[in-house]
């Protein structure tokens, strides 16, 4: 893709041509999906429902103002394909395309705008926002996506690593002014259905104390992505917001998704991509399944085994 203003898309044959149950079916019928033997199981399913579903199906509903959260394992090429996949039906049905990275922080927009634009290129730019470890070629060609020429602009969401490892650290109360005035407006913590499930999967035992700071700086990226989505949708009402986040942050509603609601988002859909390499036909109805305790994983699931 080039950065250097418009991005170009990506053509339909490149993902009609791939047979992968992780590849995008635009024209899937309801009853496709990869459950042979011996394979993982696979497809696109609502969770409403259970039923598999066709893409453009599931998009159908998006209205400019809308924001669709796209929740997946950080560094999976079918992730990115799927991913893909979504932004350019979106904008083959004419809507207008803007992207939110969590990966980018706020602070950093006209780093951002300055690579988009051509003016800063792709090494320069990445040192420049510390990226980590992850090979960007996963999110290249999603952040090139937005067509600068209609509006789609390529946008940080998400807050500092600096402010969220010192509140992980330190708690809330060691902040500077300075460091405050990062902060959202009117910043608010994650509901106890979401710190419920985010304690759970902490991998080692630590004090209450300790747990409370982690979950206070997990809400701040929660919050904070959702305080500068509803942002640039109140200053670009015309433009789909797409908003690419580790899956965690979508599941069952808690994160991301309840922080925009609450924020003033009325128009949120959700994808879940899940990676089934671990799991067999059998595992299937319960992968979907809404939870007895949670209730549904994401209005969508997308089931395949992701290629790395």
């Amino acid at each position: 893709f080039d950065v250097s203003g418009t991005a170009p898309r990506p053509s339909l044959a490149r993902y009609s041509s791939i047979t992968d149950c992780g590849a995008p079916a635009f024209r899937m019928s309801s009853t496709n999906r990869c459950t042979s033997a011996g394979a993982s199981p696979g497809g696109l399913f609502s969770s409403q429902t259970q039923a598999s579903v066709v893409l453009d199906d599931a998009l159908s509903n998006v209205k400019p103002g809308s924001v669709v959260i796209i929740g997946e394992n950080h560094g999976l090429k079918t992730h990115q394909t799927q991913q893909l996949a979504i932004l350019q039906i979106l904008n083959y049905s004419g809507l207008k395309v803007s992207l939110g990275m969590e990966f980018f922080a706020y602070p950093d927009q006209p780093l951002v705008n300055r690579y988009r634009s051509g003016r800063l290129n792709e090494d320069d730019f990445l040192k420049a926002i510390g990226w980590g470890s992850l090979d960007f070629s996963y999110y290249r060609d999603q952040v090139a996506f937005p067509d600068r020429s209609n509006g789609g602009r390529t946008v940080a969401l998400n807050a500092p690593r600096s402010l969220t490892g010192k509140i992980a650290k330190m708690g809330m109360a060691s902040l500077t002014p300075e460091e405050l005035a990062i902060l959202p407006p009117n910043f608010t913590v994650g509901r106890e259905s979401y710190k419920t499930r985010f304690l759970e999967n902490v991998p080692h035992q630590m004090p209450a104390a300790d747990m409370d700071r982690l979950f206070t700086a997990q809400s701040v990226w929660d919050d904070t992505m959702a305080w500068k989505a509803k942002e640039f949708l109140d200053k670009n009402p015309k433009q789909v917001l797409v908003i690419i986040v580790g899956e965690f942050h979508v599941q069952y509603g808690g994160g991301l998704p309840d922080r925009l609601k609450a924020r003033g988002v009325s128009s949120v859909l959700t994808f879940s991509q899940v990676d089934t390499r671990n799991f067999n036909d059998e595992d299937l109805p319960q992968l979907i399944a809404p939870s007895p305790r949670d209730g549904v994983r994401a209005d969508y699931l997308w089931l395949a085994p992701a290629e790395q």
